[in-house]
């Protein structure tokens, strides 16, 4: 029903962030070999907004998203309104959540990577 709008508000709190942060980096000189954490914010950015892009894909293939007011099948009916917003608590959050832990384990993967060619270079 409306569950991908969950990770859609995480994908535009991510894209804003990540252009905040490439602002406040130009002032800031990153260590050569890192990758600067607009980037990383970019990936969570592209993975929240992939999937919320399918998952409203899928939607709107099942007839739940159309194209009129109020766009959504459920919001027109107050008695439905309410599984919505439960389907939008529990599945939407835990997508979001699911894929901010992948990004998190993309992250530390890279953390390790960068710190194991940073002790290759000064060994």
């Amino acid at each position: 029903m409306a569950c991908f709008l969950v990770p859609t508000t995480e994908a535009v709190i991510a894209g804003v962030s990540a252009k905040r942060a490439k602002k406040s980096e130009g002032k800031h000189v990153t260590k050569e070999g890192r990758i600067p954490f607009s980037v990383k914010l970019g990936w969570l950015f592209r993975m929240s907004a992939l999937g919320s892009a399918l998952l409203m894909f899928e939607h709107v293939w099942h007839g739940e998203v159309v194209p009129f007011f109020p766009f959504l099948t459920n919001a027109a009916n107050p008695e439905s309104r309410a599984e919505m917003f439960h389907e939008m608590a529990t599945t939407g959050v835990l997508m979001a959540g699911l894929i901010t832990l992948v990004w998190i384990g993309m992250l530390t993967v890279v953390h390790f990577i960068e710190t194991s060619e940073e002790s290759k270079v000064t060994d």
